[in-house]
């Protein structure tokens, strides 16, 4: 007899769909971005409240604020703003805040959906955490799925925030204010399109991103050649996402379809993305990335030389954006020191910074400057946690090398680097400035500026030192203090803040070069301080554990 036997119950197989784990994956963005996002979202729609709050504090009538029509004219509002819709006889808040200050809250949002885009597909996959996420029951899609609806609610909350915003202003057409907003947030969904196509080309994050901003960098380029060459722009203007958003008219002569040519390039992009994903292996690009010498040259066997190497790009890429935007505005500053004539003492003091208004305009780009090189140094440090967080510094570590010369070749790096930015785009500004009102001083002022400026920008440094010598994860208080200390610098005055906020800042201790002559105490302090910070930060880097994934 035989015995009967039952075949074991074969195993359901697990559903394996291109989606599956999409809201999980959505679900873990949304916590790694829970401070980051919050902070992209207010930090953009911040500026709303502000502008509005401060001009009609300058300006309590509108009629008053008929005094920028000096600026409100001329090429200089079509390189800085756009098509300037709404300005001349019908100048008004809402019309000034469309035609001037809009384009820099979707520069904003474009940035933000770039780095979102590239943080949570291509950084993933170069630092091996998509692999592992892979090996997990995870459609091929899903990683793409759940970026592009963490993207779509960054921009929704966006468009939210700034409509709300200007309603809150009473904004005399609801309409035209969600024209605008919806503007900003379908320039935000563009970039992402962009993003997720260039995210397919290389397997690394930096030229994903970089591919990104070129597009952008291009799109502004043909914007500002198309708004220049005719009024209200022409076709090399709407070749550009910027038309499609600013050329809706807001507050002036409104119309709706321009908006769905950014909806279908964003959609195409992003369709685009999605099959090229198809087409390439996970962590490989559709660009394949060519091998390196064996041996690397003798020159580049010390701790100062590797690190400029691995920042050199960067380096270069900072140093070309900072001299052009030091030209750009150098060339502003004969025509917005003429419309400060027209805008009375409080006007002169606030924004153009002094008793003389052209000196006191540029001590206001140097500061500008100041910041924006201080942001850069920030960037650089983080560079230098990435290399400890994916690997790279243990092997170099492990050889004769100590810490503290591995990181204070970084240090030096970085410290040379920022004084040299700081003071070519100080010179780039001050060339065009005497260029534009034919007093070439101007040029040696705007140098002695940027070294006068150099040292709040070295304390920066020595504090994004300490705090990553002591631990990384501290790294984003130096990033809250900077944007804190640039809060207090260009609104402090403005918003009337206490004496004690305003110390914080280390540009409030700088000497307001060219407005204002040297004093050299605060600044051999500020050195002082910097150079304690730094050795500190070595000293603490010695005695933590590295940290690698």
């Amino acid at each position: 007899m035989t015995a009967a036997t039952v075949a074991p119950a074969r195993a359901e197989a697990p559903s394996s769909g291109t989606l599956t784990g999409t809201g999980t994956l959505l679900r873990f963005m949304l916590r790694r971005d829970r401070i980051r996002l919050p902070a992209w979202v207010l930090g953009i729609g911040i500026f709303v409240p502000y502008f509005f709050t401060a001009f009609q504090t300058l300006f309590p009538t509108e009629a008053e604020l008929a005094g920028l029509a000096a600026f409100t004219e001329g090429p200089m509002v079509a390189l800085l703003g756009g098509p300037g819709y709404g300005l001349g006889d019908d100048l008004s808040y809402f019309t000034f805040f469309t035609a001037i200050y809009v384009m820099y809250f979707m520069l904003a949002a474009a940035l933000m959906n770039i780095l979102l885009v590239s943080r949570h597909t291509r950084v993933e996959e170069q630092t091996g955490r998509a692999e592992l996420v892979r090996a997990n029951v995870v459609g091929r899609h899903a990683p793409l799925t759940a970026t592009l609806i963490m993207v779509v609610i960054s921009n929704v909350l966006i468009t939210l925030v700034v409509f709300g915003g200007l309603l809150a202003f009473e904004s005399p057409s609801q309409s035209s204010a969600l024209l605008v907003a919806l503007g900003i947030g379908l320039f935000g969904l563009v970039f992402a399109g962009v993003t997720f196509t260039a995210v397919q080309i290389s397997e690394y994050s930096r030229v994903s991103s970089g591919i990104a901003g070129a597009v952008l960098g291009g799109a502004y380029v043909l914007r500002a050649a198309g708004d220049l060459s005719s009024d209200h722009g022409n076709a090399l203007s709407w070749l550009t996402p910027f038309a499609w958003s600013q050329q809706t008219r807001a507050f002036s002569d409104e119309r709706w379809w321009p908006l769905l040519i950014s909806v279908i390039v964003a959609a195409g992009l992003i369709a685009l993305g999605y099959r090229l994903s198809t087409r390439r292996d996970l962590g490989a690009g559709l660009r394949a990335t060519r091998p390196g010498p064996a041996s690397a040259p003798a020159w580049l066997r010390t701790p100062f030389a590797l690190s400029w190497r691995l920042l050199s790009g960067s380096v270069r890429g900072w140093a070309i954006a900072l001299i052009v935007g030091g030209l750009v505005y150098g060339t502003t500053a004969s025509p917005l020191v003429d419309s400060f004539a027209d805008m009375g003492e409080e006007m002169a003091q606030i924004i153009a910074g002094g008793a003389d208004p052209l000196l006191g305009y540029l001590r206001t780009l140097t500061l500008m400057l100041i910041v924006t090189v201080a942001i850069f140094a920030l960037l650089a440090i983080l560079k230098v946690r990435t290399e400890e967080t994916d690997g790279r510094a243990e092997p170099v570590l492990a050889t004769a090398t100590s810490r503290s010369t591995w990181l204070a070749g970084y240090v030096l790096v970085i410290a040379l680097s920022a004084v040299v930015l700081l003071v070519l785009a100080c010179v780039a500004t001050g060339v065009t400035a005497a260029l534009a009102t034919e007093d070439w001083t101007l040029l040696g002022d705007m140098a002695v500026a940027g070294l006068v400026g150099a040292p709040a920008v070295l304390m920066v440094i020595g504090v994004a030192t300490l705090l990553y010598g002591v631990s990384p994860r501290l790294l984003p208080i130096a990033s809250a203090w900077v944007a804190f200390s640039g809060l207090t610098a260009f609104f402090g005055t403005l918003l009337d803040l206490p004496e004690a906020l305003l110390w914080v800042s280390p540009w409030h201790h700088t000497p307001g070069v060219p407005a204002e002559g040297i004093t050299w105490a605060p600044l051999l302090i500020q050195l002082v301080i910097a150079a304690g910070l730094t050795m500190a930060g070595l000293l603490a880097f010695r005695r933590r554990d590295l940290t690698t994934t």
